[in-house]
């Protein structure tokens, strides 16, 4: 897909998002007016330039919805969800396709075709601080099968249920994402 029509998509996917709330209305208006501005939007030098750029997460949840799996992230030194940063021209949809399988070894399978949550959120840890736009998708995940994770990424991974969730010591955005993930259960 070329930039244009790259660009185009994610515009489309943003602004057919359905927003939780306030926050995320705010969230949607600043992301189309970022693309709509012509500033770059995808990552094209590590660790941070442009200093704002996209990225996509994706939880992965059981099929009851009730346990999701998150990763012990060496560099934010959070529990966040997997993903990383789009490349220049990639559908965010195949930044969550190809994580999937160098983060964690998985194809990935979608609960949901689109993302359910964005954010823009300033980075915290032990990384060239900068602003993730990120897109979260939600992922169909089996907590009984092992993963091969990336050790050199991840300190560890967990399945955690809903109740265990270790939201101060994971993205500020995380208890909004269950939030909206936990709606669609109902």
């Amino acid at each position: 897909m070329s930039t244009v029509d790259i660009r185009s998509e994610i515009h489309r996917i943003v602004s057919s998002m359905s927003p939780l709330d306030d926050l995320e209305q705010d969230h949607i208006h600043f992301v189309l007016d970022w693309i709509e501005s012509g500033s770059e939007i995808f990552r094209i030098e590590k660790p941070a330039t442009p200093d704002t750029h996209l990225v996509s997460y994706f939880v992965i949840a059981n099929q009851e919805m009730d346990q999701i799996m998150l990763v012990d992230h060496k560099k934010a030194e959070l529990w966040l969800p997997p993903g990383g940063h789009v490349e220049p021209d990639e559908d965010p949809k195949e930044t969550v396709r190809r994580e999937a399988e160098e983060e964690l070894g998985i194809e990935a399978k979608f609960l949901v075709d689109e993302p359910l949550l964005l954010t823009v959120t300033k980075t915290v840890g032990n990384v060239a601080k900068h602003t993730d736009v990120s897109l979260w998708y939600l992922l169909k995940g089996d907590p009984s099968h092992a993963l091969n994770y990336d050790r050199s990424e991840f300190n560890q991974i967990c399945w955690f249920g809903i109740d265990e969730i270790p939201f101060g010591k994971s993205d500020p955005h995380m208890k909004r994402f269950i939030d909206k993930m936990l709606r669609l259960s109902t």
